[in-house]
Order: C-alpha cells, then sequence, then structure tokens
C-alpha cells in the first residue's frame, strides 16, 4: 500500500513508520501540519490534534527520508470537541483533511500512518478524514503496553531527545535534551509513583527524532535555548527551540535496514495442550430421532412474526422478527428484499418513538454468508458514524429467506424519571493495528451504556493483516476470546472477562463444543488467579453465563465467534442461583446471573432430552415447564434490581423440532406466565448444542 506519514517530528510518528515498512507498506510521503505564521505563536500551538513544537526543524526530515514533505497551516482551532467528530469548516481537523486531500491527488496514497497510542480524540479525527477520502488509517501503536513499547522503540535505534516536558517529577534543566535511552529509569519510576505515562501519552513530554533507521541522513542539534512556557513550582512547562540545526551523513551506519520486534498480533498454542473436552459429557452426541404428540404444522413462519419487549424502566426495548425475504419469482432482489426489512424496522421503531440511531447490539442472521456483502451495502446505509455493535451468523433459516435480525435499543426518557440519563459510549475503531481487528463492516466493537458493555462478535483476524489466524481452532478459539479481553479493556482499563455476565460462543463443528468450554474454563481461572485465590475460589458461576451453539458458517469461514455481554461491576457481588427440574423425559436446567450493581441480569436455560423412547413425546409440558421456570427466575431478582426481561433467545436443533410448532407454544407460554410483561422471542434454529441438549435459551434483562 502506498502510504502518506503524519509527522509531527516525534517518537511515535518515526516508529510507527518503521511498522509501516515492516508490514511491507511503501511510504512514499510525509505530511506536517504546523502554526499558522500569522498566530504570534510560531513555537508552540495550544492544539488538541497535533505536536506543534519543534516544527520549525520538521522540513529536515524530507531530506533526512528522501521522501516529498507536503505542509499545510493550522487556520482552524479546536472547536468540536465532542466523541464523535463531524465536518465543521473551522475545526483545525479540516486543515488535516485538506492537507491529505493533496497528497492522495498528488502522490496516490492508499493510507496513513498515524502515531496515536491512546488518545481516542486523535484517532477518532483522523479515521474521520480517512473515511472521508477513502484512505486506509494505519495506527500499529494503538493501545500498546507503554513501556513495552517505549523499550521497543530505543532497542529499534530510534534516537530521539527530550524537547518538552510538562509534568511534576520532570525538570527543564535536567531533562530537556536527554535522549530516550537516558530518560527510561526515571520514566519508569514516575510511572510508578504517580501514573506518568511513560510514553508521554498525557501530554508529559515531547520528543524530536533525530535519527531512526530509515533515515539516510541524521539530523544534528547545534544550539537549542530553553523556552519557559509556565514557571509552575511544582510541574514547570518549557521547551527547547532548536536554534541550528544540521543534517550529517551517516558514515558506516547501515540506513534503511532496521529490525522491529516480531508481530504480536498471531499466537501458537504451545502450552495450550490442555485446551481439550473435558469430559464425555461435551461430546458430540448422536442424534435420536424423536416423534412429537400432536404435532400440527401451522402455515404461519416462525421468522415472519415481528414482536418487541415493553420498554423498561431504564429505556431499553428489544425487537424482533425483523426478517428479508428473497422470492426472485416475485421480481425482488436481495438488495430491495434487505431495504424492505429495514423499512419495516424504522417503522416499527418509529411507532416506539425510537430511531435507528438508538440501536446498540444486533444480531444479524443469514441463510448464507453469500450474500453478505450485498446485506452490508444496505445495512451501512441505516446507520450514522456510531453504529451498533453486531453478531453475525449464519444458520438454518427457511427458503427464501435472506436473514433475520433482531436488536436491543436504548433511549432513556427523562420525562419519566428524575434518573441522569446513561450516557451511551462507542468504540469504533477502523485503523489497522496490533491491538485486535479493525471494523470489517458497518458496526462498532463495543458500546457502553450506563454500566454494561455491548460488544460485536469477535472472530480471530490478525489484527495487522486482517486476515483470519492459520493454526486450527485451538488458535482461533485464543486469537478471537483475546480480542474480547482487549475491546474490554479498551473501554473500561479494570474490566476483564470476569467481568462478562453473558457470553455465546458460535461454532462451526460439534467437536469444537468442548474446545469452547474448555477455553472459557481456562481464562477464567487466569482471572481467578490474578485476584485472591481463596476469596475467588468458587467465583466462576458469578462471572457469566456461556453458551456454545454449533451453526452452519461464520464471516470469513471462521471455525469460531465470541460475543460477550460485560459489567463494570463487582463480580464477587453478583447474585447468583440455579434451578434444576424432571419434565415428561427431559432435565430443566436454569442459571441465573445478577449484576451487583442490580442494573442487569442474564438468566439461561436447557432443555435436555434424557429419556428417549420410541413413544411419542409431548412438547406442551415441557414448554410449559421451561417458561414457568424463567418466571420463577425473573421472580428471584432482588428487589432493587430494576432490569425487565427484555429478549428470550431459544437455540433449538434444527433436526428435532418444527420450528413453527416451536414458536407458537413459547409464545402462547410466555404470554400465560408473563402477561404484557413478555420478553421479545427468537429463534434460532441451530445445527447442534452441546451434549443432550435440544434447546439453549438465554434471556437479558435490563
Amino acid at each position: 500500500m502506498r502510504v502518506v506519514a503524519l509527522i509531527s517530528g516525534g517518537k511515535d510518528s518515526c516508529y510507527n513508520m518503521m511498522q509501516c515498512a515492516a508490514a511491507g507498506h511503501h511510504i512514499v510521503a510525509l505530511a506536517n501540519l504546523r502554526p499558522a505564521e500569522n498566530t504570534g505563536r510560531t513555537d508552540e500551538l495550544d492544539s488538541y490534534m497535533y505536536q506543534t513544537v519543534g516544527h520549525h526543524a520538521i522540513d529536515l526530515y524530507a531530506d533526512a527520508l528522501d521522501l516529498p514533505l507536503y505542509r499545510g497551516f493550522i487556520k482552524g482551532t479546536s472547536i468540536n470537541t465532542g466523541r464523535v467528530y463531524t465536518a465543521c469548516q473551522e475545526d483545525e481537523v479540516e486543515d488535516l483533511y485538506h492537507l491529505m486531500k493533496l497528497v492522495k491527488d498528488k502522490e496516490g496514497v492508499e493510507g496513513v500512518s498515524v502515531g496515536a497510542i491512546l488518545s481516542d480524540y486523535q484517532r477518532v479525527r483522523v479515521e474521520d478524514v480517512c473515511r472521508r477520502l477513502n484512505l486506509q488509517p494505519l495506527a500499529y501503536l494503538w493501545r500498546q503496553n507503554q513501556e513495552i513499547l517505549l523499550k521497543e522503540m530505543i532497542s529499534s535505534n530510534i534516537q530521539a531527545i527530550i524537547i518538552k516536558v510538562a509534568a511534576f517529577g520532570l525538570d527543564p534543566d535536567k531533562h530537556l535534551g536527554k535522549t530516550l535511552d537516558q530518560m527510561v529509569p526515571h520514566l519508569l519510576e514516575l510511572s510508578e509513583k504517580y501514573g506518568v505515562h511513560v510514553c508521554g501519552e498525557g501530554g508529559e513530554y515531547e520528543t524530536f527524532t533525530l535519527d531512526c533507521p530509515l533515515f539516510k541522513k541524521k539530523i544534528v542539534v547545534d544550539s537549542a535555548e530553553v523556552i519557559v512556557h509556565s514557571a509552575d513550582a511544582f510541574a514547570p512547562v518549557a521547551y527547547l527551540h532548536f536554534s541550528k540545526l544540521h543534517l550529517e551523513n551517516k558514515q558506516g551506519e547501515s540506513s534503511g535496514m532496521f529490525m522491529v520486534k516480531s508481530c504480536s498480533c498471531e499466537v501458537t498454542c504451545n502450552g495450550d495442550d490442555d485446551i481439550f473436552p473435558s469430559s464425555e459429557e461435551d461430546e458430540p452426541q448422536e442424534n435420536i430421532p424423536v416423534i412429537w404428540k400432536s404435532l400440527n404444522h401451522n402455515s404461519l413462519d416462525f421468522t415472519q412474526t415481528f414482536g418487541s419487549s415493553r420498554k423498561s424502566l431504564s429505556g431499553y426495548q428489544w425487537f424482533s422478527g425483523i426478517t428479508a425475504r428473497c422470492l426472485p419469482s416475485q421480481g425482488r432482489n436481495a438488495q430491495e428484499a434487505a431495504r424492505e426489512a429495514f423499512s419495516s424496522l424504522r417503522a416499527n421503531m418509529t411507532s416506539e418513538g425510537l430511531k435507528p440511531k438508538d440501536i446498540i447490539l444486533v444480531h444479524l442472521y443469514m441463510k448464507s454468508m453469500k450474500d453478505f456483502n450485498v446485506i452490508n451495502s444496505v445495512y451501512v446505509t441505516e446507520f450514522d458514524l456510531c453504529p451498533p455493535a453486531r453478531v453475525c451468523v449464519e444458520t438454518l433459516l427457511p427458503d427464501g429467506v435472506l436473514f433475520c435480525i433482531d436488536c436491543l435499543a436504548h433511549k432513556y426518557d427523562i420525562a419519566a424519571d428524575d434518573v441522569l440519563c446513561d450516557e451511551k459510549l462507542v468504540m469504533h475503531v477502523q485503523s489497522i493495528s496490533h491491538w485486535a481487528p479493525a471494523n470489517i463492516g458497518p458496526y462498532s466493537q463495543s458500546i457502553k451504556v450506563g454500566d454494561v458493555l455491548y460488544s460485536a462478535g469477535q472472530i480471530a483476524l490478525v489484527p495487522c493483516t486482517m486476515q483470519l489466524v492459520s493454526g486450527g481452532i485451538r488458535t482461533e478459539a485464543i486469537v478471537s476470546l483475546r480480542h474480547v479481553e482487549r475491546v474490554l479493556q479498551a473501554m473500561s482499563h479494570s474490566t476483564a472477562l470476569h467481568h462478562v455476565i453473558t457470553a455465546s460462543c458460535y461454532v462451526t463443528d460439534s467437536k469444537h463444543i468442548p474446545i469452547a468450554h474448555s477455553l472459557w474454563q481456562k481464562k477464567l481461572g487466569e482471572c481467578k488467579k490474578v485476584e485472591d485465590s481463596e476469596t475467588y475460589r468458587d467465583a466462576t458461576g458469578l462471572w457469566g453465563l456461556l453458551t456454545v451453539v454449533v451453526i452452519s458458517r461464520l464471516p470469513r469461514d471462521a471455525a469460531v465467534e465470541w460475543h460477550v455481554v460485560a459489567v463494570i461491576d463487582d463480580p464477587l457481588q453478583r447474585k447468583h442461583f440455579a434451578m434444576k427440574m424432571l419434565s415428561e423425559g427431559f432435565q430443566i436446567e436454569c442459571e441465573t446471573v445478577e449484576s451487583s450493581s442490580a442494573s442487569c441480569a442474564s438468566i439461561s436455560i436447557r432443555l435436555s432430552l434424557i429419556s428417549p423412547s420410541a413413544s411419542q413425546l409431548d412438547l406442551d409440558g415441557p414448554l410449559h415447564d421451561l417458561v414457568h421456570m424463567f418466571r420463577q427466575a425473573v421472580e428471584k431478582l432482588s428487589e432493587d434490581c430494576r432490569a425487565s426481561p427484555l429478549s428470550f433467545r431459544a437455540f433449538f436443533k434444527d433436526d428435532i423440532f418444527d420450528a413453527e410448532t416451536l414458536q407458537i407454544g413459547l409464545q402462547e407460554c410466555l404470554e400465560k406466565y408473563l402477561g404484557k410483561k413478555a420478553p421479545a422471542l427468537i429463534l434460532v434454529p441451530v445445527v447442534d448444542l452441546p451434549g443432550k441438549e435440544v434447546i439453549h435459551v438465554t434471556c437479558w434483562l435490563s
């Protein structure tokens, strides 16, 4: 890919250039924004976006790297400072847009190298510029461990000096002009004592790179003076103003040849031999033919039933049964069918006072993954810059059905309550990095409302290449679950897998079920080791209810996809209870986990066939018992819990049940036992379920 590198003169933009080159991209130009000459502030500009100190020396970069340098002036200011950026002509971000457009027109670049490590503010704005210009942002340093990253930069022969200090513990007289290598021990000490970002991501310091392996010539500082910006007694702000510099040939030194740390995106399964079937129970079961009593096939297609929960006290509502039908015989193609389905969704949401922008989570069940691109082309037009998180799988839908969608929406009615509105935070990372996969579709990695994190499904894409990891199911399971962990931690620093309250794992082969179960238990066990072993000894039941189902296909032909919902609470204080009963040859098991904040809960119900016989089985009794147990679980929630049952997702073995009969039976039972409080019913036909399960229901309450 032809790449333009955004440079500030600092260590981060230089090291990201090295990462781009190591990934096989071709850096063909440099770009930099500097203060406008008429501002009267030619050294240091108060900008949210750009490092400007040291900008006088940037012209030397063109000769040092032997690349064309495009420079523009920062004419705007920080106007649109929200978490989501939309174009505003007076904003300084638009200066970057015009510069990038010029470079793209002149150099034909396809990507942009950007040295962002932790700043969502900068990343979001660079990504917006890239989106408008159809450029791919490359941010290989994004969310890397800063201590490790700083040491990598030094070991990769980046020669950079401190040119600005602005933090407690950094002294202009002692530290300005020092090299990174000299500063590492002191920076680590400040990080330990005061929480200073060792890479300066909190604005503690800024650097200027004098040499790196990409340079053909190195920059030499002949003279510089210290400019004190703020003589604060505890945290003085000062910077170096370069009076004179020159370039020198790198005599006897190799240029353009360098090594960077091997890519951290992929993992091997060495040491993970314990991820194997934990018991015979987890082995794939031979399907037993079942004959149901009074199986009256109803003409009602189970995918035709639109439904919704009622709106909860906290403003949540679930919509189900949004279906696209592709009927070529009626002259309707897939795109038209998709548009009609979304039109139906919009109409139903409008009737409830909601809009598509209120959707925070979507489940997209497809008849065939070959229609993925066509559906996405319509899907992307339905949402703004902050699309909902999404789970997408192929499953056994009836003929003629293109896809089914169900979704969770949230809009707090302030008039109905004087409680402050839960703010919606969106993570929608589009940059290529070593962190986690960029979005491969119109969805966000995660959305936070209140204390709940709704994450997108994750498959095992290698973040820096966006290709499926090699190595088989074990490697895929590990890598994709690692993506889940990283997204959770990025949304809230202390959040980990033990904060998950409900998890779904989609696999494409029954043999993969025990691998998913074993890996999940192993990762939860690692969470225990981090905490006090005695306290966490019996806490696994509090840490999320896992559902594993076998479906026919996943995006990119992945073998496994993980999807979780997590709560930023105290997992040890969660309420967990279980119930079990026998019902006419079936066993029904129910588990409930309620968050310690009482803001939400998850209920899991498994219906297992334990006494198969040649005689006919009556479905009515077990379904009534199953839903009755669900009502009991809802009634057991604490008095403080304001959560309402919103979704009742029934994964069922397609070769055992008649879907229409199941739909009618469950709907009748839900209406009988819960009345107007009945959640939205979602039926998902699957290839297989663990052990002797024939139905696995997951319910979300918020």
